[in-house]
């Protein structure tokens, strides 16, 4: 089956077909860094993240090209608030952005380009667009693009034109400067105290749609295979980037996939509702392995929940996982050979192919897990191989990862030392020692280490 993927713009399921055959090239908004990032920014990494696995997985060459938004509104508010410059404030929060993403285990992007980089290309786009009268200039205030003469605006948010001008018409804060209440800022005049930059139409700064233009472009070049993102940057965000473009007359991203935003309590997260979860805080009492399981479980398009019982429940199913990883590798279960299910592996692929249909792909590797613990229960010792090895072919795709267990507080001794004090308490047992091999186990355990005799061996886990 060929790969789907539902298209925003064309509001349905359809082909992918790649710019370039065997190659992906793949743009997603990134963070405006003026604060630290919440579970939000972590679901949208992981979905863009697992995105590229699986096309890497079936053998595509993936450019990923993602963005750091570093001057806007509440950056420079932020920076005024705490008497710094919009640069500090925009370093701290890059760096606490890209450390949660480390923690999560999300590929970096081949490119990450920052705004305030790619000044000289945002103008020179703007310069374009007024000579194409696409542009206006209003005095003392910056640069509006003229969304009318765009019969297909719009069609990103699934709305028509006429629909969005009545909507617009509707507001009390409309400003009379414009030509139309849905045209919106290329460049904006500068505040006293903002940064700002020379141009032909004053000093100002960019306005946020054209920042991305500028760079998508840059990165990847016209006709890219995928824009990405939230859906809560389709509109006005990704619709007045491809208006944009499509003023110029380039042809502009190939498909436009969003993913949808998370639920805590079943409320959309946001400050403002005071349910606002820091991503650091989540990693720390959850891990990163549960935070993906947790986004896999839930169709990207689908608002997710990522309340603490939610959490709670995925973190004991990768304990699940990991037990399952520790019998095997205890049994004489052979997980080093190459052979694998060809049909799991065949309606693994049939599910991702269906618009990246994480749910049913995860219960193909699950029912694989419980159907090797029956295996081995009964004996079948090649059968539960050929079954465990298959699981960790779909884990991984996946970018779920069992057998590494992390050490969540990054404390504790090292799987070596581990394994030392191990072979130490068991021949103090052999020896029939057992006062010497209780205290190795109990100071494994102040460590953190769980160690377990099963009828297999000595197996053990971080807790």
């Amino acid at each position: 089956m060929t790969l789907q993927i539902y298209d925003t713009m064309e509001r349905q399921k359809v082909p992918f077909v790649p710019r370039t055959e065997g190659e992906v090239a793949m743009y997603v908004c990134g963070p405006t860094v003026y604060d630290v990032p919440h579970l939000g920014h972590g679901r949208t990494a992981l979905t863009y993240d697992m995105i590229r696995r699986y096309m890497e997985w079936c053998g595509y060459t993936v450019t990923v090209a993602s963005n750091v938004t570093d001057i806007d509104d509440k950056i420079i508010a932020r920076a005024e608030d705490e008497g710094r410059t919009e640069p500090d404030v925009a370093a701290e929060f890059t760096a606490a952005y890209d450390q949660q993403m480390e923690r999560l285990g999300i590929i970096p992007a081949e490119s990450r380009p920052h705004a305030t980089q790619f000044i000289d290309g945002m103008i020179d786009i703007i310069h374009d667009l007024v000579e194409r009268d696409a542009a206006y200039v209003v005095p003392e205030k910056g640069v509006y693009f003229s969304v009318v003469g765009l019969s297909d605006y719009g069609r990103l948010a699934g709305r028509s034109l006429s629909q969005l001008l009545d909507d617009a018409g509707q507001r009390v804060d409309v400003d009379t400067d414009k030509r139309s209440p849905l045209d919106f800022a290329l460049w904006k005049a500068a505040k006293p105290g903002e940064p700002s930059w020379q141009t032909p139409w004053g000093v100002g700064r960019p306005g946020w749609h054209t920042e991305c233009v500028a760079m998508s472009l840059s990165a990847l070049g016209p006709d890219f295979d995928i824009h990405g993102g939230g859906d809560d940057l389709c509109f006005p965000h990704h619709q007045n980037e491809w208006a944009q473009v499509t003023a110029t007359g380039q042809p502009f991203a190939r498909h436009w996939v969003h993913s949808a935003m998370v639920n805590v309590a079943g409320e959309k997260m946001s400050k403002s509702l005071g349910n606002f979860t820091n991503l650091a805080e989540a990693i720390d009492s959850s891990g990163p392995r549960a935070l993906r399981l947790l986004a896999l479980q839930t169709h990207y398009r689908r608002a997710m929940e990522m309340g603490r019982d939610a959490l709670s429940a995925a973190s004991t199913a990768v304990d699940r996982l990991d037990a399952f990883h520790r019998r095997m590798s205890a049994s004489d279960v052979d997980l080093t050979s190459d052979e694998t299910m060809p049909e799991s592996i065949d309606s693994f692929t049939a599910s991702m192919n269906d618009d990246f249909g994480t749910p049913a792909a995860l219960d193909q590797a699950f029912s694989l897990v419980r159907e090797a613990n029956s295996d081995l229960d009964n004996g079948k010792t090649q059968m539960a191989g050929l079954r465990a090895r298959t699981a960790l072919t779909l884990l991984t795709a996946l970018g779920i990862e069992i057998g590494a267990e992390e050490s969540i507080l990054g404390e504790g001794p090292d799987n070596e030392e581990i394994e030392r004090l191990i072979e130490e308490r068991q021949k103090a047992r052999s020896d029939r020692n057992f006062d010497a091999a209780d205290q190795i186990r109990d100071q494994l355990a102040a460590s953190g280490i769980v160690v377990e005799d099963t009828a297999d061996g000595v197996i053990w886990h971080r807790a």
